[in-house]
């Protein structure tokens, strides 16, 4: 290797760890402050661990019951996460692979979907919930996961990119049906996309914030991330500033613990594709 060459190296190798730095930095910041007290905080700053560590868990736990909260959050976001990577795969397969009459329009609906915020769409979401009498249930947090049509346009692309047809055709030639070859041939090839998509699924579900606040009425029943706003409205905000790092800082073990197991599986779904057993 010339010696422009490892420079080169050493550069990228230096960009890549001040950015890994920078993303971290966050992280770090985070866990620090939820050991400090609100004066510290609001009055200093630094990276040294503080002292206070027992008395926030204490305030925490005065305001919210953390662990009902964890139960609440994945009773949410695990179903809808499953649901959203089942569907999508399939509906993503199907419009990949099979020519139907529609199928092009139906593919720029889907696009068009991908566009309009799901904000606008609240109050009507609301109405809706409301004449089936499904407020104050987790249903209208889970099922509408179905229907996901960023991870549909990503996994078609994907299925489109990886996806061999004459492994459907000698599949076909042997007698398998569409499902028996969607679920043992179609679906280890898409694991990698799949596992990407339920890391950004499991976050965004996890941390859905909007629509439980609008639809769940019940405290006992509300998600983690509604819990922990309601240290933001306590009447001394300044003392519960670290109580609101801790609980923020716990919140995210979940994510960090799926997105270390999807992206082993990534790495191993690469290499395995189509042949894993």
């Amino acid at each position: 290797m010339s010696t422009s060459s490892k420079i080169k190296k050493g550069i990228i190798y230096l960009c890549l760890i001040l950015l890994a730095a920078m993303c971290f930095f966050p992280f770090l910041l985070m866990i620090v402050n939820a050991t400090r007290s609100g004066v510290e905080i609001t009055h200093s700053f630094t990276l040294i661990p503080g002292s206070n560590l027992k008395e926030n868990w204490i305030a925490l736990f005065d305001y919210v019951n953390l662990f009902r909260g964890f139960g609440n959050s994945l009773i949410v976001a695990i179903p809808a996460t499953i649901l959203t990577a089942y569907f999508s795969s399939i509906t993503a397969y199907a419009m990949a692979v099979y020519r139907f009459k529609g199928s092009a329009w139906l593919f720029k609906i889907i696009v068009v979907f991908m566009m309009i915020p799901a904000q606008l769409s609240l109050i009507g979401f609301y109405n809706l919930c409301q004449k089936l009498h499904m407020v104050d249930s987790y249903l209208p947090l889970i099922i509408p996961a179905i229907a996901s049509p960023g991870t549909v346009f990503f996994l078609r692309q994907y299925v489109q990119a990886t996806l061999s047809k004459a492994l459907l055709e000698a599949a076909r030639i042997d007698g398998a049906g569409e499902l028996h070859i969607f679920h043992r041939i179609v679906l280890p090839i898409m694991a990698p996309g799949i596992a990407t998509m339920s890391i950004g699924g499991f976050i965004g579900n996890w941390n859905n914030y909007l629509v439980p606040l609008i639809l769940l009425n019940t405290p006992n029943k509300m998600t983690l991330p509604v819990m922990i706003t309601t240290l933001n409205a306590a009447t001394d905000l300044q003392k519960n500033q670290g109580a609101i790092y801790l609980g923020v800082a716990i919140s995210v073990v979940p994510i960090l613990i799926v997105f270390c197991f999807c992206s082993r599986y990534i790495i191993s779904s690469i290499s395995a594709g189509s042949v894993k057993e």
